[in-house]
């Protein structure tokens, strides 16, 4: 049976405890392990994004600051973590989804896993409507069987393919960074301010109601029809930073039942390394 790609909490109340069940915190930032581990969802195992769901190399132009690991690689991961085929993986994070927990949904439906959702809100939203948080770790238990993957079934897209896309009226190429980093005025991570140029600033901060909810499916659809006019899902290319954003608005389109645009994992902490054309906005 379908399920829909976000979880809501008093939905995830009633399902927590389920021996199929698997909840996972995908924080991310240097203090959240101490974080995970003064206070998680009941039953939540910790995975880390720059060692378990991504593959950093030490030239940054090779893939970006997140490369995706091979899929067999993560297939091993997925092993450790205790997950198996018909594991049903809940995954949060403390920033509304925008962390890792959609990177990690998204790499989980690359592989063909079925059963993976994104809890709505995260960790605040659970803790708002009362979510008992304990302290400490959660201790993992390695699946009796071998999770089998061996490539990425969803589409990827590369750095030529984006370089054609951008000139192509064609195709859309969504950047998802606020709108000071796509216009250049700012740029707190990488070495360069600016956007490829033909990308268009959708910022994934956008899917999001005041509370930090996602908009409904009906809400993201209109929103995202007007940006992408008649273009069809294989002709959009996604792309942030470094490739873990741009998957919150992989998710939002999925919720909304508009079909799978490829990800662009390099994101701009690949292209600005790679002596490409750069862009700027003028104000």
């Amino acid at each position: 049976m379908k399920i829909s790609p976000i979880i809501a909490v008093p939905d995830l109340f009633r399902i927590y405890k389920h021996p199929d069940v698997l909840i996972f915190d995908a924080s991310n930032g240097p203090d959240a392990k101490s974080n995970y581990e003064n206070g998680h969802i009941e039953g939540a195992m910790f995975v880390d994004l720059n060692t378990q769901l991504a593959d950093i190399k030490s030239d940054l132009s090779d893939g970006g600051r997140h490369p995706l690991p091979d899929a067999g690689s993560f297939a091993r991961t997925l092993t450790e973590l205790g997950i198996s085929k018909n594991s049903h993986v809940i995954v949060y994070d403390d920033k509304n989804g925008s962390n890792a927990a959609a990177r990690f949904w998204w790499m989980l439906k690359a592989v063909g896993h079925e059963k993976v959702q994104v809890l709505n809100g995260g960790l605040q939203e659970a803790r708002k409507q009362g979510f008992s948080l304990i302290a400490g770790v959660e201790p993992v238990r390695k699946a009796a069987e071998q999770y089998r993957a061996d490539k990425w079934i969803w589409p990827i897209a590369s750095i030529d393919e984006v370089e054609a896309a951008a000139r192509d009226k064609n195709y859309r190429v969504v950047d998802v960074r606020d709108k000071d980093r796509y216009d250049g005025i700012t740029e707190p991570i990488d070495l360069i301010a600016g956007h490829i140029p033909g990308a268009v600033n959708i910022p994934f901060a956008e899917n999001l109601d005041d509370e930090g909810l996602f908009l409904s499916p009906d809400e993201l659809k209109d929103k995202y029809q007007v940006k992408f006019g008649d273009r069809n899902p294989e002709n959009l290319i996604v792309h942030c930073g470094s490739g873990v954003s741009a998957c919150h608005t992989i998710l939002a389109l999925a919720h909304a039942g508009m079909g799978q645009p490829k990800l662009y994992v390099g994101s701009w902490s690949e292209w600005s390394r790679k002596e490409k054309k750069i862009a700027k906005t003028n104000r």
